[in-house]
């Protein structure tokens, strides 16, 4: 359940007898807020197909003193569904409600701006059963918008269309910028360089919704009823996970198990909070990261 304060943010309620409701929303018997967390999927949890060590006892801990939190993901190939069974298999054992995607945040916003609309996708069935399921039409029929997602698959004729549907004044939409992804052969061609031959063709830059836009960090804060100032952003990638949890007003945690490291953090004129060599780090001091 959930309600909203004074304040008008939407908090989450317990019936935990160590946590209240009050006008400043959830807090422990110290009147102090309660963390949540945001955290980045691939590079902070998993690597490849693989557990990222002590990201278990990390979940765990957090389950344990109920601490909200929810995972996020700029790919959005899969549904939340297919993420969970994906997790499941490096030992992660993730309800699908605690998964946020770029395209659950993009089906959220197109929701916000206009509901019950039409589209022309391009992508998987992770963006287009979030689209379906916030009740929008998928056409090629003079859609109100474009919307690009990744995929494996890119074909000539659908990018073909959406470049002719784009010049005919639909509004264009893409989940992410990331501009390449991995696979085990080397990079992919992601989304973000699909977007650019559009806009190159059509002269019409997208709108990004996911990561390093801090909407997709907000639109998560409304998911698990957290607010900015007592929930931390963990990331693997000083470009998109920091910058977005910084911009959205988030303390930040980089992990060096993934992209980023202590040295490339020089190279950007924003710090994060903290940076530390994995989420293992955190086990026994989820409550109180910055100590």
């Amino acid at each position: 359940m959930s309600h909203e304060c004074v304040t008008g943010r939407i908090c989450a309620e317990s019936d935990a007898p160590r946590a209240e409701i009050t006008d400043n929303c959830l807090v422990n018997a110290d009147n102090e807020p309660i963390l949540s967390y945001l955290t980045d999927m691939d590079g902070v949890l998993v690597s490849e197909e693989h557990l990222v060590p002590g990201a278990d006892q990390f979940l765990a801990e957090l389950r344990a003193n109920e601490t909200p939190f929810l995972v996020l993901t700029n790919n959005s190939i899969r549904t939340p569904r297919d993420l969970q069974a994906r997790l499941r298999k490096t030992g992660l054992d993730i309800p699908e409600e605690a998964i946020w995607t770029s395209a659950l945040a993009t089906a959220t916003f197109l929701d916000d701006q206009r509901p019950n609309g039409t589209a022309y996708v391009v992508g998987e069935s992770g963006l287009t059963t979030a689209l379906h399921e916030i009740g929008y039409v998928l056409t090629d029929s003079d859609p109100d918008y474009v919307v690009l997602g990744e995929t494996r698959t890119y074909s000539f004729e659908a990018i073909t269309t959406a470049i002719r549907l784009v010049e005919r004044g639909a509004r264009f939409i893409a989940t992410n910028p990331d501009a390449t992804g991995p696979s085990r052969e080397g990079v992919l061609p992601a989304t973000g360089s699909v977007a650019a031959l559009i806009t190159r063709a059509t002269g019409r830059e997208p709108y990004y919704v996911g990561k390093p836009n801090p909407l997709m960090m907000r639109s998560a804060l409304r998911r698990i009823g957290a607010h900015s100032q007592s929930t931390v952003m963990i990331g693997d990638r000083m470009d998109t996970d920091v910058i977005s949890g910084l911009e959205a007003g988030m303390r930040t945690i980089l992990v060096t198990s993934g992209i980023s490291t202590r040295a490339s953090v020089e190279q950007y004129p924003y710090r994060p909070t903290s940076v530390i060599d994995s989420v293992a780090d955190l086990v026994g001091r989820t409550d109180k990261p910055f100590d």
